[in-house]
Order: structure tokens, then C-alpha cells, then sequence
């Protein structure tokens, strides 16, 4: 039997967009419609009668679409999912899109074949067009992690930017000055939101935003260590690192040690996210915890009662974070 799959591999396209064009959708570049038109006619693809309403025939599966399966937030965030999917008796699929959005499609459009009963999803661009794919056919979605603009849909985030700032402060507090950032991807709105923290916090402290102790990567380690490597190439000569999330820490500290360059004595170092070891190395990791398995669990929540009240109002919650000081970041005296 043809799938959609086998429309899109041979139309050159996503899933999901032959999926948007199958439902009728009007902004899909004409060239691309016409692509799968012909391959749905050359295969001989008929679709599923029983897919095509998911409103009056779901499965009792929830699919969580997470950015980066390797990243201990994600892992604790999806156990918070898991815990209240089984409560009210449904099962979790766990997807990992690896932050590429061909891949995120792709497996949106699975939920939508398969018949997911609901999808959770950290997105991994600013894109509405995949959950607005999901709503239209009925199928409701949360959004974790990240905030979609333009998209009225439940979202659970935690308060990135006052993180962001308790950290920056901290670190003003205990004397540095050239305090440099290696912020996330500048699309996402985590991202955007650490380093807004960042800027508020240097700006509240009178402190220049300098430009030379700025750098951007894309929350893997390792980023955090080319980041860390190109600080220290070019003269930055930074004091102390607020670093935006986990794995770029992890990366950071692996350059500091490897330039022999010791922490906190040469750079002191602040890092995003709880770091399930960061009470076990030498020196002692300072950190900005955030409530990953608690934002798993009130994203399961809200797509129980979205299940159960179609038509509630949409609802969004942001949970607080928490500054946890070790020697990481504690000046020498």
C-alpha cells in the first residue's frame, strides 16, 4: 500500500507538506502542490478514510516531539510527560527531531497518520505552519520549552530570562567585569531570552555590552566548546561565562580545561539547566535550574484537559527558575 511517505520521498518534499496539501491548505508554494498532486496520481496514493477524522477515531498515544534526545532537560521533561500520560491511561511516543525541522515535520505528519490521540512538542524553529496542521485536523497540541509566536496554543515555559539575569547578577556581585555569554541559537526563544537576561543584567550593573564576549551556538557541547575556543583566540579575555544551557557548559569547561585554564581562578563560570553531576566534579558547578520534570508534568496536564475540553481557553504557564551558587562561581579571595 502507498503511504505518504512514498508521495513525499517522490515529490522531493516533507510528509507534512504533502500532508498540508492532501487537507486543502492554500500556503503552500504552488510549484510544490503541483509536485505532489502529480506523485499522489503517478502512485496512486488513496488516503485513509479513518485518518482523514481524528476527532471521532484516536489512538490512546501522545507523541512528544523533543529537540535533542541526548540532553538530560529533555529526558526529565518527557518522564514528567510519561507520568501523567499513564495516570489517565495513555501511552507517550518519543520522537527526537535532532533540532531539524525537515525531521519535525516529518513526524508531525506521523501523528497525524498514526492517529495520535495528542502531540507535545519542543519546537525547533519559529514555524506555526506544523501545529497549525495539527489543530486544523483536530488533533491538540502543547508546546514545551519554546513559545510560538502567532500561535494560540497551550504552552508550558519556565522564566528563561529572569534565569538568565539571576546569573549575570551573581556574577557582577562577586566582582567580574568582562562577564562573556555563549548564547543558543538566535531564533529560538529560549535563546533570545537568556540573553535578554544577560543584557538586562549588564545593563542594570552599568556594565558595556560588548560585543567581543559575545558568541552563538546551537545548545550542543559541542558548540559550547568552540565558543569557548574562539573567546579565548581572540583576545576576549573574559573574567567569568554565563553559558545558556547545559551542553555548552559541558563544552566550555572541557576547552577551559584543555587551555589550562582554571575555574574559577582564571574564569569563573555559570551554567543554564540542572546539571545532574554538577555537585559531583571539581570545582563545584554553578547553575540556573530549571523545573524540566515539572514542565513535562503541567504539559501533560493541559493535554489531558485539552483532551477532556476541546474548547477550553488556551492557557499558558510559566514556572520559576532558581540560581543554585557552587565554587564554580564564587571569586577567590
Amino acid at each position: 500500500m502507498v503511504t505518504i511517505y512514498d508521495v513525499a520521498r517522490h515529490a522531493g518534499v516533507s510528509a507534512a507538506t504533502v500532508s498540508r496539501v492532501l487537507n486543502g491548505h492554500t500556503q503552500v508554494d504552488p510549484t510544490l502542490a503541483e509536485r505532489v498532486t502529480s506523485s499522489v496520481a503517478e502512485l496512486g496514493y488513496r488516503r485513509n478514510a479513518v485518518a482523514r477524522n481524528l476527532r471521532r477515531s484516536r489512538t490512546t498515544l501522545w507523541a512528544v516531539i523533543i529537540s535533542d534526545v541526548e540532553n538530560p532537560f529533555f529526558t526529565a521533561m518527557v518522564r514528567g510527560v510519561e507520568d501523567i500520560a499513564l495516570t489517565a491511561g495513555y501511552s507517550v511516543v518519543l520522537c527526537n527531531s535532532d533540532e531539524n525541522p525537515e525531521k519535525e515535520s516529518n513526524y508531525i505528519a506521523a501523528a497525524l497518520t498514526e492517529q495520535m490521540a495528542g502531540v507535545i512538542i519542543s519546537p525547533s524553529s519559529n514555524r506555526v505552519d506544523d501545529v497549525k496542521l495539527l489543530q486544523d485536523a483536530g488533533c491538540p497540541v502543547v508546546v514545551i520549552d519554546r513559545e510560538l509566536q502567532g500561535s494560540p496554543t497551550d504552552t508550558v515555559l519556565v522564566d528563561n530570562e529572569h534565569g538568565a539575569e539571576l546569573a549575570t547578577t551573581h556574577l557582577v556581585e562577586q566582582g567580574y567585569r568582562r562577564i562573556a555569554c555563549i548564547g543558543g541559537p538566535r531564533w529560538l526563544s529560549t535563546a533570545t531570552s537568556r540573553y535578554e537576561g544577560y543584557r538586562r543584567a549588564l545593563t542594570a550593573a552599568g556594565l558595556p555590552l560588548d560585543p567581543a564576549l559575545l558568541r552563538f551556538a546551537d545548545f550542543r557541547e559541542r558548540g559550547g566548546y568552540e565558543a569557548m575556543a574562539s573567546l579565548l583566540d581572540d583576545g576576549a579575555e573574559p573574567d567569568a561565562l554565563f553559558a545558556a544551557n547545559n551542553l555548552m557548559t559541558v563544552g566550555a569547561m572541557e576547552c577551559l580545561v584543555q587551555r589550562d585554564r582554571a575555574v574559577p581562578a582564571d574564569i569563573a563560570v555559570v551554567g543554564f539547566d540542572s546539571i545532574p553531576w554538577a555537585d559531583l566534579i571539581r570545582p563545584t558547578l554553578t547553575t540556573v535550574a530549571q523545573p524540566a520534570y515539572e514542565v513535562g508534568r503541567q504539559a501533560g496536564q493541559l493535554l489531558t484537559r485539552r483532551l477532556a475540553k476541546p474548547d477550553a481557553d488556551v492557557t499558558r504557564i510559566v514556572l520559576p527558575t532558581q540560581l543554585q551558587v557552587r565554587a564554580s562561581s564564587l571569586r577567590l579571595s
